[in-house]
């Protein structure tokens, strides 16, 4: 999605913006509110992500005005340190989506927006039910998988693995955006369990590059998946071993 992103410390919206595009979103970020709202009033955003308290206009304000003057209902997620139930109250009575009190869980951050994403944009998710990439297809209602048409039999968290590495194809997914998706849980606390999926997925889809793609680890960061050129699948299949037939 693309997110506009009000934080006045710019040692957390450096954090948070790192966060954000390296999980597939892209992110602008703005000190002011004014800022953004004249930003708003010429382009168009699919989520603003607001902190309460920032010089000038707050997000608050923005949150006003947004409600006010902007055709379409944006999805607004609040993250800020007000606590209070009246605080929560407030932002959620002037037309925010969602409140999430500092200091902030990245998993659960992704988390959120995904599901603020699917709520407010339902066709988007739904238009794309079948993704093919190389010689593989997915079928997100299915929920089945092939590979040059062949059936690829995957436990029911094995798929949701799958699916999400191929909706992502090219973007590098963290480790904790990984868990927080499918696990509910940061990356540490499943790991080891991430990984000896991630082993299962490599190994029952043959994710090599003759089949159109390669899953690739990111150190101490997460995963990508990437699409091969047809030339790089040509070589791979050339270095091949063939059978004999003397």
């Amino acid at each position: 999605m693309k997110i506009a992103y009000l934080e006045d410390d710019d040692i957390l919206a450096e954090h948070m913006e790192s966060i954000l595009t390296s999980n597939g979103h892209e992110c602008d970020v703005f000190r002011d509110g004014s800022q953004l709202i004249r930003r708003l009033k010429r382009e168009r955003y699919d989520l603003l992500l607001l902190d309460w308290s920032v010089p000038g206009v707050t997000g608050h304000q923005v949150t006003i005005w947004a409600r006010a003057n902007l055709t379409e209902r944006i999805p607004i997620l609040f993250m800020t340190s007000r606590s209070l139930e009246a605080d929560i109250v407030t932002a959620l009575s002037s037309g925010a989506d969602d409140y999430m009190v500092k200091p902030i869980g990245n998993s659960e951050l992704l988390a959120r927006i995904d599901a603020l994403g699917r709520r407010a944009y339902p066709g988007a998710a739904a238009a794309q039910t079948v993704i093919e990439v190389g010689r593989y297809r997915i079928d997100a209602v299915g929920r089945t998988c092939f590979l040059r048409d062949a059936p690829i039999e995957l436990t029911g968290r094995e798929f949701d693995l799958v699916l999400l590495l191929f909706q992502h194809v090219g973007r590098v997914l963290s480790r904790e955006y990984i868990g927080g998706t499918l696990w509910g849980q940061p990356q540490n606390a499943i790991s080891r369990t991430l990984d000896t999926h991630m082993s299962r997925v490599r190994s029952k889809l043959q994710l090599r590059p003759e089949h159109g793609v390669r899953l690739m680890p990111v150190y101490g960061h997460g995963y990508r998946l990437e699409m091969v050129s047809d030339a790089a699948q040509a070589a791979q299949s050339d270095g091949e071993p063939r059978a004999s037939h003397a």
